[in-house]
């Protein structure tokens, strides 16, 4: 049985001790005082609360550079998700596979749903078929778009999540996180 200590957690986290124990004590009480976390227990307290443990489907539009790179990279299955296909409408890759995915044109997008359940779509088509894109995965009944797209769209279905990536966001906070370096080393000299 491995454990971890709060303090240990905080460390890698660049949080206290204090900040682990209060946010997990907001879901329940995992770890023993004096004895930490037991890794195992907690890995699957935070899966529940996460709800990775629920099996959820995904669905990728676009196959594109950046569809193609998320399809290759990203580990679905550790982070709770089945990817089922992809959905696409160039000829050069509809039909095919992408590591193991196979590639549907998106006149299917509708069929394929009703048979299987999709829960979630990640979007990476280009800006202008976004919108109409992200109304096709909500009549088809998916309960989340991940959209890549950097085109905010809307959504009329309350069922629905919309969760936007915009890598703007993260580059304007990378570059904050540099200048603030810069000044802070800059007061220390």
């Amino acid at each position: 049985m491995v454990r971890i200590s709060s303090s240990a957690l905080g460390k890698s986290m660049g949080l206290t001790a204090s900040q682990i124990r209060q946010d997990l004590f907001c879901f329940g009480e995992f770890g023993q005082q004096g004895y930490g976390y037991k890794v195992d227990s907690l890995r699957e307290e935070i899966g529940g609360i996460l709800g990775i443990d629920q099996g959820h489907t995904l669905v990728v539009l676009g196959t594109g550079n950046l569809g193609r790179a998320i399809i290759q990279n990203f580990r679905f299955s550790t982070n709770g998700f089945r990817l089922l296909a992809a959905f696409d409408i160039s000829p050069a890759v509809v039909g095919t596979e992408i590591a193991g995915v196979p590639v549907y044109h998106v006149d299917r997008l509708e069929a394929f749903c009703a048979a299987r359940p999709v829960d979630v779509g990640l979007l990476t088509v280009p800006i202008a078929a976004a919108q109409e894109m992200g109304n096709r995965l909500v009549e088809a009944g998916v309960r989340g778009i991940w959209n890549f797209t950097n085109y905010e769209i809307t959504c009329a279905s309350p069922e629905v999540v919309v969760e936007s990536v915009h890598f703007s966001d993260s580059l304007l906070t990378l570059s904050y996180m540099i200048s603030q370096r810069e000044k802070h080393e800059e007061e220390e000299e």
